[in-house]
């Protein structure tokens, strides 16, 4: 129920703020009137739209993540395992040049750690249950490393702008294709779009927004890699390897995070096939392969 919740109210805050900001520019109708379109409009409005929902989404990271993962964030550590991870959270934001994040823990008994925030200097590093029950704390340290090394790269604001761009261009150019296909196939000669217009349109956002989708994934994939890059400067490439090879250790394990935080876990989903160019993460095999051809110390 609360995710349910929390996906009407993101696009609710989507709805509320596209709206005022195409009334604020002045966009009107992106057709023009004589079965064209208005490219300029169409332009503008597919760029508010595709922007406003990454941009919503990363503004409310830390405020989802926490309810949707029912992340506990430690405010005053109530024992030695909370104090040294407060600790060690602290240390290595001092060495990566960064402000405090807040450090929670979230319940599940999949090892597995998240960092989310469009802040680098207020961000939120979770770690889950299962992880520090099971694993060392030189492990974890390396772990808390890449989570740290995520909001140090920016890769949040990235990842965001990277999607706001896609989006726009797919809704673009899907647009674009359904009025062709609504004049040149299902022959429209109206002054407005027709029946062909609504279903080509939704035809093309499917098969565009699964392109868009490998692209985005490509990046979050290569952004692993060098949060991995950047664990092994602050704690030494051996921590980092042992803490992924302890995770393919546990890979049968199923991973309990909602599919809207799981680009930003440790541990993500593997997938064979085409499938694989989905992946939010590369498997793990690759990831220590280079940390093992770096030259981290």
């Amino acid at each position: 129920m609360m995710r349910i919740l929390l996906f009407l109210a993101t696009n609710l805050a989507v709805v509320l703020v596209a709206s005022i900001t195409l009334s604020l520019l002045g966009v009107g109708s992106i057709h023009d009137g004589q079965g064209g379109m208005n490219l300029q409009a169409l332009l503008i409005f597919c760029a508010v739209i595709g922007f406003a929902g990454s941009f919503i989404s990363l503004f409310m990271s830390k405020w989802m993540a926490k309810r949707s993962t029912g992340t506990r964030v430690i405010t005053q550590p109530q024992t030695r395992q909370e104090q040294w991870l407060v600790d060690t959270v602290a240390e290595l934001a001092r060495d990566a040049g960064i402000g405090m994040p807040e450090v929670g823990i979230f319940p599940s008994r999949a090892s597995n750690a998240f960092a989310t925030g469009w802040n680098r200097n207020a961000s939120l590093v979770a770690v889950s249950e299962g992880m520090l029950q099971r694993f060392s704390p030189n492990e974890i340290r390396a772990v808390m490393a890449h989570e740290i090394g995520h909001v140090a790269n920016g890769d949040m604001v990235t990842l965001t702008l990277i999607q706001g761009v896609v989006n726009t261009f797919v809704m673009f150019f899907a647009r674009i294709i359904g009025n062709f296909v609504d004049r040149a196939v299902f022959k429209n000669e109206s002054d407005g779009p027709g029946i062909g217009y609504f279903i080509a349109t939704i035809f093309a956002e499917l098969v565009l927004g699964i392109l868009a989708s490998i692209i985005v994934m490509w990046f979050s994939r290569q952004r692993e890699f060098r949060a991995d890059a950047a664990a092994a400067q602050l704690t030494g490439s051996g921590n980092m390897i042992a803490a992924l090879e302890r995770l393919r250790a546990e890979q049968g394990i199923p991973v309990e995070m909602p599919g809207e935080m799981t680009a930003f876990g440790i541990n993500g989903n593997l997938k064979n096939g085409l499938a694989g160019l989905l992946m939010t993460h590369p498997p793990l095999e690759q990831r220590i392969a280079a940390l093992r051809a770096g030259n981290y110390r």
